[in-house]
């Protein structure tokens, strides 16, 4: 195939994006559709959700395995699966007892492989998964620490997929950003912003990518690879409050 303006188009392709009602999810749901996806967007807030424009929606907590199974049963295939729904909430480790820990567990990592699980067997050869994991899933994240834990986990998880899938010819990727301008941190100092995240999963969703898999891209502005060196001047985070992206 040659590489053209074509190739990052979408056209007809069917994508499934969770937590699209606000932030990262919208962004990508509406740009999926700007660039000729059919999108299936899901979300818990149905309020939020029901003035976003795609072909299906459902309120749905991804948490929820058998519910995920219907909502994407209903599909007659997925071509692209974008899992961003999640969430945290800061607090010091040893404050974060049994039901804190599970809870953050399932929302970060357990709706992952709950979608997963329903979504491929509905992929054709040349299908995209991206998972939206966070910066914080390639560095320390004190009084986040089990997000950031199963955000690391989310990480490793799509390099063995990316490799246990190829025989189906299914790619598996990530975007990691660091904390993004949405309405669960608002918009601050942050330079990130929820289309920065879309515009990478556009590329992963799409030809552009198809010898792709495996990999993260850090949307970040440079965070990562700065490693904690910052210009004289530039703005601290408040307080240690580091959520990573807020989806």
């Amino acid at each position: 195939m040659v590489v053209g303006p074509h190739s990052v188009l979408l056209t007809g392709r069917i994508a499934v994006v969770t937590g699209a009602a606000a932030g990262i999810g919208r962004a990508v749901a509406e740009t999926f559709a700007r660039f000729g996806a059919r999108v299936a967007a899901c979300d818990r807030d149905g309020d939020a959700l029901s003035d976003l424009d795609t072909e299906w929606s459902a309120v749905l907590d991804v948490r929820d395995g058998d519910g995920v199974t219907e909502f994407i049963g209903h599909l007659d295939r997925v071509d692209v699966l974008v899992n961003n729904a999640g969430g945290t909430f800061a607090a010091p480790f040893l404050d974060v007892g049994p039901g804190g820990q599970q809870a953050l567990v399932d929302e970060n990592f357990t709706r992952v492989t709950h979608c997963i699980r329903a979504a491929v067997p509905k992929m054709r050869a040349g299908g995209s998964i991206i998972n939206i994991t966070s910066i914080e899933a390639h560095r320390a994240g004190p009084r986040f620490a089990i997000y950031s834990a199963m955000k690391a986990v989310v990480a490793n998880l799509t390099k063995s997929l990316a490799v246990e899938f190829d025989d189906r010819s299914i790619r598996v990727d990530a975007i990691a950003p660091d904390a993004v301008a949405t309405p669960g941190i608002g918009a601050g100092h942050w330079p990130g912003r929820p289309d920065d995240v879309a515009g990478a999963a556009v590329f992963l969703a799409s030809d552009l990518s198809r010898f792709v898999t495996g990999t993260t891209i850090h949307v970040d502005g440079g965070n990562w690879a700065a490693g904690g060196w910052r210009p004289v001047g530039a703005p601290q985070s408040a307080a240690g409050e580091r959520p990573g992206q807020a989806e």
